[in-house]
């Protein structure tokens, strides 16, 4: 008797989270200074997050960049900041992540600070930050 309960419990939760919806989490990696490659992972973003939608399920997603691929991030070099612009006003659930060592890197070649847009929050490591999210159950793209 009690293995039914707890069977009906379960069954009755699971039929309430397909009622609600699920959520799906996704990392996206961009990793070279390439206008196509950065626009195909901003694609990438706005479909996944269509898709899910059209289905009734939440979506995050997560756009990780490093190495040359961060320059996509760079204020007033970007060759896609309107699109993350536009894109961070009509999606709640997407963040853009700098990693902290490419950016210290660039801005000792510099020889100055380089400024990011207000958009990206900068993590100590993006290698490490896409492990981390990998961990937490994201799904990993690299277009």
């Amino acid at each position: 008797m009690k293995a039914l309960l707890v069977s009906g419990l379960i069954a009755m939760s699971a039929t309430a989270v397909l009622a609600e919806g699920q959520t799906h989490k996704v990392a996206i990696h961009v990793d070279q200074n390439d206008p196509q490659v950065m626009n195909m992972a901003l694609n990438n973003v706005a479909n996944v997050t269509q898709y899910y939608e059209d289905q009734g399920d939440t979506v995050i997603v997560e756009l990780v960049a490093y190495g040359p691929g961060l320059n996509m991030f760079v204020a007033d070099k970007s060759p896609v900041a309107d699109r993350i612009e536009q894109m961070s006003l009509g999606m709640d659930n997407l963040s853009f992540a700098a990693c902290g060592n490419t950016l210290n890197a660039m801005q000792k070649k510099a020889g100055h600070d380089i400024a990011l847009m207000s958009e990206v929050a900068v993590v100590p490591s993006g290698v490490v930050q896409l492990i981390a999210l990998q961990e937490d159950g994201y799904a990993y793209i690299r277009p």
